[in-house]
């Protein structure tokens, strides 16, 4: 709703300030502020120049100066004197973080002056952050000018820090928007650029799209690595910083190149991710290094950070958000409204054909035991993998771009024709419910059924792209002309369909399985025909299958040409508008709004974190986590949470601690170990998904494996060796006290010879 403001004239407000509370654990260092910069002007016509870095008599000065201020003021303060000295011992300086902060509230003031859009600050905000400053004043040729650049931050925290600034060693995973902001930051700051280095890695190419808000970057530089481009950008802004470019994903298998070595000789690490499942991981690798970890994240004007200290916070990990509202199965498979229904069943599509029943289909071709743990799987799972891949090896085989492009026609037809006659063969149109309303109402839209035109560009966009996505899968060369995919399409023979009686289907989610269940009843014999049916390795010959990854970016690899044809054919089907490619690759890509204000504002509150952790503090009082909305708009600080505590016997531990075992030893001498040295009996013992020891398990299990060295256990159980870049294991223990109680205690890092 609109909303009229009145604001007080600027001669009104410097003395009856109106201030928006950033930090409630500092509710009267607003207006203190308010009192020192209205001085500051004072002093500056008066004496024509500012008061001195850790000057006494400057400071003594400028704090009459702030008495006569605070005097004249309709509501005179108590004035915090350490808080004006302070202020007066600093003022000279000028830090990249704070400019990051101010100038992104700044600019979005700006923008909201201009557009009407989004609530203003009244009157004033005042931002510090004091308790970044050094506890005690340092000896005056700490603060001394050098006319160098960095000047203006050593005036406030002495070339010491500066030094240590200087030789950090920090790891940057990601190098979008929040990672250009962060490099910049750490460029000016001179983190790195003194013995150190800081490492991006970004396995992203520059789209056009990402130039609105990731400034590093230029129209020329399009289709270029982010990180490489980014590293060069920051590098002519300091020449003297040593950024180092990886164009790697993190995650397991990356765990090669950042292993042990790697991470050891950090000193940080800062998140600027997408994802959750990355940032994750990168927590869990965080705290088993046990090195602080800043994050942050944006959405839209929402922006947070939080600093992980060792030993001191709680992880990224130890909370999380309530999981995202899914759309229920039922609106997908048959009663979508909206064109985010339609794009989540084209992902889903994508994802069933091109992923999952390809990864099942290169499993059963690259591992002896597929089978053999497919059968293991609870429920109907094994009956539904089994089907996949007798489909993905026997029944839709493709041989050539022929075969690919009658499957194409053929699925076209099955989705977008039988599927829907079939649904209103069981719910005709003027089908009405028990009560007597229309069936087809409220959400439920009505559809029809398409017939395929070859002429019609949307049916040949979802040909085209479906058939060489089938092609890439199985290795066969695409064809990329779609004149000569529009002929062969004409030659395809499509089967009649005729609606079937008895055909079930649910019209809510409960109705999906028996009793609303996910598990049904095992048809073994359906499963003896099926493992008959599937031919042999042998067989197959040299068959390749690779499951294609969903890629948002690549405007050539069709993934994003088949979404965008397969849900606009879907909206058609429902009468629901369609959506153009931009606006079907934020929904299906899930891309999260980011503008450049609040990703400059959450880079330098992360940057403000930074600087503490090179001081070396270590008091969580001292450290801020933030959460800031610049639309309404909202500021909020506060300490981070500690890491929790828990207990065996005496020791408190945290998620920082573990116990730590060197050099091999049997199974047996393990179990041993802990009854021996910390009086706790295992019961049970694992390493990843692997169980490696249970007090359950039969002697005829155990015999084999209990005077086996720990590492010979762990290849035996998992059937994988252990790479040669792994140093040391995991392993998670629950254990017995010495009173047959249950305790938890923490996981074992078991470091090999």
């Amino acid at each position: 709703m609109p909303k009229t403001l009145q604001f007080a004239s600027y001669t009104e407000s410097i003395i009856d300030p109106k201030v928006l509370i950033t930090n409630f654990a500092k509710f009267e260092q607003p207006k203190q502020l308010h009192v020192a910069f209205s001085a500051l002007d004072t002093y500056l016509k008066n004496k024509g120049k500012l008061p001195r870095p850790y000057n006494n008599d400057d400071a003594e000065a400028f704090k009459s100066i702030c008495e006569t201020t605070n005097s004249e003021l309709k509501e005179p303060l108590e004035l915090d004197g350490k808080l004006i000295e302070q202020f007066s011992k600093t003022c000279r300086g000028n830090l990249n973080p704070i400019n990051a902060f101010i100038g992104g509230v700044v600019a979005q003031e700006v923008m909201k002056a201009c557009s009407g859009k989004f609530h203003p600050i009244e009157q004033y905000l005042y931002f510090d952050a004091v308790e970044c400053l050094p506890e005690n004043d340092l000896p005056a040729e700490e603060y001394a000018v050098k006319n160098n650049r960095y000047d203006s931050q050593t005036v406030v925290f002495g070339h010491s820090l500066q030094k240590k600034l200087g030789a950090l060693k920090y790891f940057v995973v990601g190098a979008g928007a929040i990672g250009c902001e962060l490099l910049k930051n750490f460029a000016m700051l001179g983190v790195g650029a003194d013995g150190g280095e800081v490492i991006v890695t970004d396995m992203d190419l520059i789209e056009k799209s990402n130039l609105n808000r990731q400034f590093l970057f230029r129209p020329h530089d399009v289709q270029k690595p982010k990180s490489a481009t980014a590293c060069d950008a920051v590098k002519r802004m300091n020449p003297f910083i040593n950024v180092i470019p990886h164009e790697n994903r993190v995650g397991p298998e990356t765990e090669k190149v950042y292993d042990d070595n790697f991470f050891e000789k950090l000193d940080g690490v800062a998140n600027a991710l997408d994802n959750v499942d990355a940032r994750i991981y990168m927590d869990r690798r965080c705290v088993y290094y046990r090195k602080p970890l800043l994050e942050s994240g944006t959405l839209g004007t929402k922006g947070n950070t939080q600093v992980v200290v060792p030993f001191i916070t709680e992880s990224y990990s130890s909370s999380q958000d309530p999981p995202e509202k899914s759309i229920p199965i039922c609106t997908l498979k048959n009663f979508p409204n909206a064109i985010e229904h339609t794009l989540q069943w084209a992902r889903d599509a994508f994802e069933g054909i091109f992923k999952q029943s390809a990864e099942n289909a290169a499993q059963y071709l690259n591992d002896p035991n597929f089978i053999e743990r497919t059968l293991r799987l609870p429920g109907v799972q094994p009956v539904e993998v089994l089907e996949s891949l007798k489909m993905a090896l026997v029944d839709e085989r493709p041989t050539s771009i022929e075969d690919c492009v009658a499957w194409a026609r053929n699925y076209w037809q099955e989705q977008y024709s039988n599927q829907i006659r079939q649904l209103l063969f069981n719910f005709p149109a003027d089908q009405v419910t028990s009560s007597g309303q229309p069936f087809w109402s409220g959400p439920k839209r009505c559809p029809v059924p398409l017939t395929f035109d070859v002429n019609d560009p949307l049916h040949l966009d979802y040909i085209y792209a479906a058939a060489n996505l089938k092609a890439e899968v199985y290795g066969i060369p695409q064809l990329r002309n779609r004149e000569a995919i529009a002929n062969m399409v004409k030659n395809v023979k499509v089967p009649e369909f005729i609606p079937r009686s008895g055909v079930r289907i649910a019209v809510n989610d409960a109705q999906l399985m028996p009793n609303g269940s996910s598990s049904g009843p095992i048809d073994h014999d359906r499963i003896g025909q099926l493992q008959e049916e599937l031919p042999t390795r042998e067989k197959l010959g040299g068959l390749r299958i690779t499951p294609l990854e969903f890629e948002k970016d690549d405007d050539n690899n069709l993934h994003m040409d088949f979404i965008v044809a397969a849900s606009n054919l879907r909206a058609a089907n429902y009468n629901i508008p369609s959506a153009d490619r931009h606006k079907s690759k934020l929904i299906a890509g899930k891309i999260i709004p980011a503008i450049a204000t609040t990703t400059s504002v959450v880079a330098g509150l992360v940057c403000l974190e930074l600087i503490k952790l090179a001081q070396g503090i270590n008091d969580i009082n001292m450290f801020r986590n933030s959460f800031v909305n610049l639309s309404l708009p909202m500021f909020c600080f506060s300490e981070p949470i500690a890491a929790p505590k828990l207990k065996y016997y005496e020791n408190e531990w945290t998620l920082w601690d573990r116990f730590e075992v060197r050099g091999e030893m049997t199974l047996q001498e393990f179990i041993d170990y802990f009854k021996n040295e910390h009086e706790l009996e295992i019961t049970m013992l694992s390493q990843g998904v692997c169980m490696l020891y249970a007090f359950f398990m039969s002697p005829d299990k155990l015999k084999d494996r209990i005077n086996l060295p720990m590492s010979e256990v762990v290849r035996k159980v998992s059937k994988r060796k252990i790479e040669p870049h792994v140093r040391a294991l995991v392993f998670e223990l629950c254990c017995n006290n010495k009173d047959g109680n249950d305790v938890e205690v923490p996981y074992v890092r078991y470091t090999l010879p």
